[in-house]
């Protein structure tokens, strides 16, 4: 008899682990899709989107699953990774850092719900059929960084208003943040009487050599387009705008924090909150062609004050009194 009662207590006990992996495998799961890598979305965004997500009731590990998939800055990768997550019957695909992760999936799936966190007009770019009502299974958040082209170029000429020579720094990669940046930006500096040039980089090496050119043209300020390979690489952008001495502005504050002299766009830590409430709402049964899709309406101008000393630039007034947060 206690031989009996052993055997079927090491049953119990061999079929425990399959029960708890069949409890796992009932976890919803969010595939997140990124053409970047890991250091392209900061902590603090990262941070946010799962903390909006466990506000909701959804905890990564415990409530929910996230599957991250990262294209390391090899954007032809994302059809692939889209696939994957696809396959893989995620109940959510969560989209970020540029419009290569949102056509790709959109293009692998008409039927799981998309959640895209976009820098431009989704509605220009056939995401959506209208912001209000998007229709299909894809919704988001537009944080508008791509409609600030010349909002940010004003800026720079205020902080720089000698300059006359503007370099645009664009990824020849991800065409269609190119294509916008280009379209605003020479037109608004002709409209300052900036004449500019526009350079290309994919790679760090390329990054470099575009800088090698400011030695022989010393240009009077820089103009970094909007990208997620270059949101990786803010270190080596902002260490080599002060190594060659140029005033430089950028899309967002993650820049300025690490030394670049100006950022100005929207808070992008806010629209990842946005995000995370938005994955939730689905998670909960809510339906992408019901939710009207999100217009960020939180901009930030962030100017660090030490590099600005460094380049010997006197801050006017008027934008310290106008900027969010000036980092000494």
């Amino acid at each position: 008899m206690k031989r009996r009662t052993f055997i079927a207590g090491l049953g119990s006990a061999v079929a425990w682990p399959v029960v708890a992996r069949a409890q796992q495998a009932v976890l919803p799961e969010i595939g997140f899709l990124n053409p970047g890598s890991p250091d392209t979305n900061t902590d603090d965004n990262l941070r946010t989107f799962r903390q909006s997500l466990k506000d909701t009731g959804y905890v990564e590990g415990e409530s929910v699953s996230i599957v991250y998939r990262w294209g390391d800055n090899q954007i032809d990768r994302m059809p692939a990774l889209a696939a994957e997550l696809v396959r893989r019957r995620v109940t959510v695909i969560v989209t970020t850092g540029g419009s290569a992760a949102h056509f790709a999936a959109k293009a692998a799936t008409a039927t799981i719900p998309i959640i895209f966190n976009v820098n431009q007009d989704p509605v220009g770019l056939g995401l959506v059929a209208s912001l209000a009502r998007p229709g299909g299974n894809v919704t988001g958040v537009n944080f508008f960084s791509g409609e600030l082209t010349a909002k940010r170029l004003e800026l720079l000429r205020d902080l720089v208003p000698a300059a006359t020579r503007l370099v645009v720094l664009v990824n020849p990669a991800d065409a269609v943040n190119t294509e916008t940046t280009l379209r605003d930006v020479k037109p608004a500096a002709r409209a300052m009487g900036l004449q500019s040039r526009v350079l290309k980089a994919n790679t760090s090496r390329e990054i470099d050599a575009a800088f090698a050119t400011f030695v022989r043209e010393r240009p009077d300020a820089l103009f970094v387009g909007s990208s997620s390979f270059f949101v990786s690489r803010r270190v080596q952008l902002a260490q080599l705008a002060a190594r060659h001495a140029i005033p430089a502005t950028y899309a967002f504050r993650d820049f300025a924090e690490v030394g670049g002299l100006m950022s100005y766009g929207t808070n992008i830590t806010d629209a990842y909150r946005q995000l995370g409430i938005y994955v939730a709402r689905i998670l909960k049964g809510a339906k992408p062609a019901d939710l009207p899709v999100v217009q960020a309406s939180k901009f930030e101008l962030v100017i660090n004050a030490q590099t600005a000393r460094m380049l010997d630039l006197a801050v006017p007034q008027s934008l310290l009194i106008a900027a969010d947060e000036v980092i000494e």
